[in-house]
Order: structure tokens, then C-alpha cells, then sequence
């Protein structure tokens, strides 16, 4: 603390030009200011200032030193302001983005309001691919990798994919045994919003793909009608498992061709790159990556 206070008392002098000025900002005499720079320098053995009658110029080690002591009186003062917003209760308005899919993520996000009643959610739902900057967005929820270098990141958990049908389809039209089989099924796929492609049912014998010959009986450019769909006997679709996790233990729907299925999607949650990360969101991120956590485990 000695060496903070002596380096302060030479940053007000530095930066004012004048041990007198310094003395001004800092509430004490000038001499007194002049007897810490002078122990200061002792300690470092060298000048930091040449003076003169009527003024003072800093040395070349004073020039450095002055460089190095706004950088740690900057991260102090950045320490203080993350320990005092870790206090703050979270509280205002949060901005999310999340996939279509997101609405399944909502017990997650009803619990959040229930733990912290003074944030208001503010969800924006879409598969576009969304500038969580430019857009002012506080946080985005989306599968898939992140490589923008200013954003934060965090994954959320990793999650599976399964091609299923309801029973009756399968009664009426056969059980797929091996992804050939697939061919004489109404195929309902999930078409990208962002680039109309097709996504791929990660379908492999091995390390070969074999999911690129899935006929098309219906694309959608989000999952729920593919499960509406899927749930009403209306064809067979491939989509994460933790969308249709419930349908299956209900046997609303049931799971084929699960020794074919290879892959493994992450779920993510990323927000703007920032020393100080408001309460709201720090709050937000552990939360939703504790919940789905615990959820994944006991489902």
C-alpha cells in the first residue's frame, strides 16, 4: 500500500507538471509531496523528474515509469468496479436472442424470473444469424462454434440428435432398420433460414456418412412443426433430443436407427466482451448453464 500511495502521489505530480498542483489535488503540502518522491526515488535508485526553481520534467525511467503506473492504477481502478457491481443485485432490462427452438428452453428461463424478479427478459426468438453488438443484444443462446473476437462464450451442454417417428407410422409403414431404409419414408427435414440448405441427419456406418440420400417429404425452417408433425403420425424427422426428450419417455415417439446416429451439438450462450459484465448477465449465464446442467443429468 506504501508503494501504491507513493506511485499516486508521482502519477498526480507527472501528470500535473507541478509538485504544487499534486499537493492541490491531493490535499497535502507541497514538501510533503516532494519527500515521497524523493523516497520514491531512493527506493527505485534513479530520477524520476529533473527539477528546476520553477519547474519539474520528467527523467526517461520517470516517462516509463509514468506509462506503467497508469496501466496498474488502471487495473485497480477496473478491480474495484467489478467488486462493486458483483454486490449489485441484478436488475433491468436483459436482452436475449434465442433459436426458435428456444421455447423449449423456457422452464429454464421461468425459473431465472422466479430467482430474480428485478431483471425483465426481453427475448427475441430467431435462426437468423444475429450481430449480438451491433444489435444490442445482452446475450445469445445458439448451437454450434463462435469465432467472433468479441464476444464471450460459454457452453451450455452438449446434446444428441434422433430420427423419430410415432408409432402408428410405424405400424402402418415399417420400422427403418438401416439408413437405406430411410428411402421409402415420408422424410420431414429442417431447412436453415439463414442459407435454405438442408440440415444433415447425421447418419454414419462407420466413419462414412450415409445421410445425404434422406428423401424430402416437408421442410421447415424450425423444429416444431417437424415434431407436430412427427408426433401426428405424419412421417419420420431428425432433431435434437433434448427438443423431443419428453414425446419419448411418453412414447409419443419412438427413436430409430440410434446405432447410425453420430453427433454431438453444442449449446451455447455468448455475450459481448467486456471487463466489467454487468450483474444481469453474469447472472444469466451461470444460471442457464447450471439449469441445463442439473436438467440434463436427472432427465
Amino acid at each position: 500500500m506504501d508503494t501504491l500511495s507513493a506511485l499516486n502521489v508521482f502519477l498526480q505530480a507527472a501528470e500535473a507538471g507541478s509538485f504544487v498542483e499534486a499537493a492541490r489535488r491531493l490535499g497535502v503540502s507541497p514538501s510533503a509531496v516532494g519527500k515521497a518522491i524523493a523516497r520514491l526515488e531512493l527506493r527505485l535508485g534513479t530520477r524520476l523528474f529533473h527539477r528546476s526553481t520553477r519547474s519539474i520534467a520528467l527523467t526517461a525511467e520517470g516517462s516509463l515509469l509514468l506509462e506503467r503506473s497508469r496501466r496498474i492504477f488502471a487495473e485497480v481502478d477496473a478491480a474495484t468496479r467489478e467488486m462493486s457491481l458483483s454486490q449489485e443485485r441484478p436488475r433491468g432490462r436483459l436482452r436475449i436472442s434465442l433459436p426458435l427452438v428456444g421455447m423449449l428452453l423456457m422452464p429454464s428461463l421461468s425459473a431465472f424470473m422466479r430467482a430474480y424478479p428485478d431483471v425483465e427478459l426481453d427475448l427475441d426468438f430467431t435462426d437468423r444469424v444475429v450481430d449480438v453488438v451491433e444489435e444490442g443484444f445482452d446475450a445469445v443462446v445458439r448451437t454450434g462454434e463462435v469465432s467472433d473476437s468479441r464476444l464471450m462464450t460459454r457452453m451450455l451442454g452438449q446434446f444428441e440428435h434422433r430420427v423419430v417417428g410415432a408409432p402408428e407410422y410405424f405400424d402402418r409403414m415399417g420400422y427403418p432398420n438401416i439408413p437405406e431404409d430411410l428411402a421409402g419414408h415420408a422424410c420431414l427435414q429442417h431447412r436453415y433460414p439463414s442459407n435454405g440448405k438442408l440440415e444433415r441427419w447425421p447418419l454414419y456406418r462407420g466413419d462414412i456418412f450415409v445421410g445425404g440420400d434422406v428423401p424430402v417429404a416437408l421442410t421447415a425452417s424450425t423444429l416444431e412443426p417437424l415434431i407436430y408433425l412427427a408426433e401426428r403420425g405424419q412421417g419420420v424427422t431428425c432433431v435434437p433430443l433434448f427438443t423431443i426428450r419428453p414425446q419419448i419417455e411418453a412414447s409419443l415417439l419412438l427413436p430409430v436407427l440410434t446405432p447410425y446416429i453420430k453427433s454431438t451439438g453444442k449449446l451455447r450462450i455468448v455475450w459481448p466482451s467486456s471487463r466489467q459484465v454487468s450483474p444481469k448477465v453474469r447472472a444469466f449465464v451461470d444460471f442457464l448453464a447450471t439449469d441445463l446442467t442439473v436438467s440434463e443429468r436427472t432427465a
